[in-house]
């Protein structure tokens, strides 16, 4: 594939020589005069100096033939920008964007950004993740389909402990995936039996999540 990569960080750089090393045809766009010549030392014909929100840089690293078109700049607004003129000028199938603000996700997600990818928001979830009083926990989004894959540890006092899964009244259209009891993977049916401190991955829609947390009693 074409691989257009729009900031010249550390994440672009890394991104750049990971899809490289993949055999893939990438192009790492850095405005920076100093920094353009730092990265050019070790990634070569892999760098074009020139700003990645500028028509006329796209026009000239023919944009219009990229595959996927990545922004990963320190800067929200810049990312959005890089992302919305691939998709309308340039007709480019995929776009991801660096989210640095999570607050900015649905915006971007209006936009028609195909992919967000939040360092802010994955740090968060592994620290909930790790913490002993947390009920509830989104470990992944996946944006395509619209759906969200969480964790919930079901409280004792829930009322959905010691009873079947098949007579829990779950929200619309969402799907447990495993139940983890003491380190031990349980398969969901119909007749297992709900425990406390049971950790229940479910696949839900982004709208599902307080209904899913409200029939698991895991409201924080």
């Amino acid at each position: 594939m074409y691989i257009i990569v729009g900031g010249g960080g550390d994440v672009g750089y890394y991104v750049t020589k990971s899809l490289v090393y993949q055999g893939h045809e990438v192009l790492l766009l850095e405005k920076g005069q100093s920094r353009y010549l730092s990265l050019k030392e070790e990634l070569g014909q892999s760098v074009y100096r020139g700003d990645a929100c500028e028509a006329r840089t796209m026009d000239e690293v023919g944009a219009n033939r990229a595959d996927v078109v990545i922004a990963v700049t320190g800067d929200d607004e810049d990312n959005m920008v890089i992302c919305q003129m691939a998709k309308q000028r340039y007709k480019v199938a995929r776009t991801i964007a660096r989210l640095n603000n999570p607050k900015h996700e649905e915006v971007f997600q209006k936009l028609g950004i195909d992919i967000t990818v939040s360092p802010t928001r994955s740090i968060l979830s592994l620290i909930e993740a790790e913490l002993p009083s947390s009920r509830f926990v989104a470990l992944m989004t996946l944006k395509r389909a619209g759906l969200e894959i969480v964790e919930i540890r079901i409280p004792p006092e829930s009322l959905v402990v010691n009873q079947a899964l098949g007579a829990v009244g779950l929200p619309q259209n969402c799907n447990i995936v495993v139940i983890l009891r003491d380190q031990q993977f349980v398969h969901p049916l119909t007749e297992t039996v709900l425990l406390p401190n049971d950790d229940v991955f479910a696949l839900i829609p982004r709208e599902g999540e307080q209904a899913l947390r409200a029939t698991f009693g895991a409201i924080e």
